[in-house]
């Protein structure tokens, strides 16, 4: 096994998939010889050719077209959009064709692509290339959407997406690129979409997170200690968006009570707003407290100075932690 991160978990998937499959292809806005703009791809057009690893032109919603014709014709195209939010003029092509390639032909013709996209912010970048949209993907029908948060899920949820026979979206924190490392399984290997990982076991609280945020709970399930030494914190990765885990999750909450859901995108309409209401309409009878959220603000994306206040930090999920565990009613 080798101890990497998460840039380097991605690099690793994309030459065991090129190696093991000659249909798959990599692409994107200076993805060839520069390796893209995180050096996710490096070092892959000088192993496997041009014609496999190659730079497409300023334009997302043309390239990502040329994705879906690929996958329409037998090949694996890996689509990497530079930011997730350079990448919107894609949404027309994601949205009217690839999602619904195999419902439109009935079947005939499918769209096994892989769109890849750094997201989220904490890297004190500009707007555009901090944003976290993971709801706009998930509320499209035909579109899977995973977010990994470790070097071992990164790496096993990009080969699940190559081999999956559906367009899957891959979106990847940029905060958690060269965060931490991880030891990971030489070769290859798969993490089930719309699998959950349970990171703890608790009985008082379950929290359920993804991407970034994951480490933040993490954090702040250690420092809640100093308040709440007796606190039992069930801690829930959901690892994918759509599908995600609701058995895991039911499950849980029909345990403990109580939830806090915790994402750094935007309150209104969120992944978070989605799991809250499932939960409410299965567990119901099992709660203890309100279902809460610890989220980002309905703002756009502040720039450098102001970027601190609108994430989610260890020091808001603790807070939050207070709130669900201390009510009365």
């Amino acid at each position: 096994m080798a101890v990497i991160n998460n840039i380097k978990a991605v690099t690793e998937a994309l030459d065991v998939a090129m190696g093991l499959d000659k249909n798959v292809i990599v692409f994107g806005e200076d993805v060839g010889l520069e390796g893209g703009v995180f050096r996710a791809t490096q070092g892959l057009q000088q192993k496997y050719g041009i014609e496999r690893s190659f730079n497409a032109p300023i334009s997302e919603a043309m390239f990502a077209g040329v994705g879906l014709g690929m996958a329409m014709n037998g090949m694996k195209p890996v689509v990497e959009l530079q930011f997730q939010g350079l990448g919107l003029p894609a949404l027309q092509n994601v949205i009217a064709n690839i999602s619904r390639m195999r419902n439109r032909s009935r079947g005939k013709w499918t769209a096994p692509m892989v769109i890849r996209m750094p997201m989220g912010g904490g890297i004190r970048a500009l707007e555009h290339h901090s944003e976290a949209l993971e709801a706009i993907f998930a509320h499209i029908p035909g579109i899977k959407t995973v977010m990994p948060s470790t070097p071992y899920d990164t790496k096993g949820l990009i080969l699940a997406a190559i081999e999956s026979p559906d367009p899957i979206i891959v979106l990847e924190p940029t905060k958690l690129y060269r965060a931490f490392k991880q030891e990971v399984p030489d070769g290859y290997y798969t993490v089930p979409i719309g699998k959950g990982y349970k990171i703890q076991e608790g009985n008082d609280l379950t929290i359920v997170t993804y991407g970034a945020q994951t480490v933040d709970c993490m954090k702040a399930v250690e420092m809640i200690k100093s308040t709440h030494p007796t606190a039992s914190i069930e801690l829930i990765d959901l690892r994918s968006i759509q599908p995600w885990d609701k058995k895991m999750v039911i499950e849980s909450v029909k345990k403990t009570g109580r939830l806090l859901v915790v994402s750094e995108a935007v309150r209104s309409f969120g992944v978070p707003a989605e799991i809250i209401a499932t939960v409410n309409e299965n567990c119901f009878d099992s709660l203890k407290a309100p279902l809460a959220r610890c989220t980002g603000y309905d703002v756009v994306i502040p720039y450098d100075r102001g970027e601190g206040y609108h994430q989610v930090n260890p020091q808001k999920v603790v807070e939050a932690i207070k709130k669900v565990l201390d009510y009365k009613f």
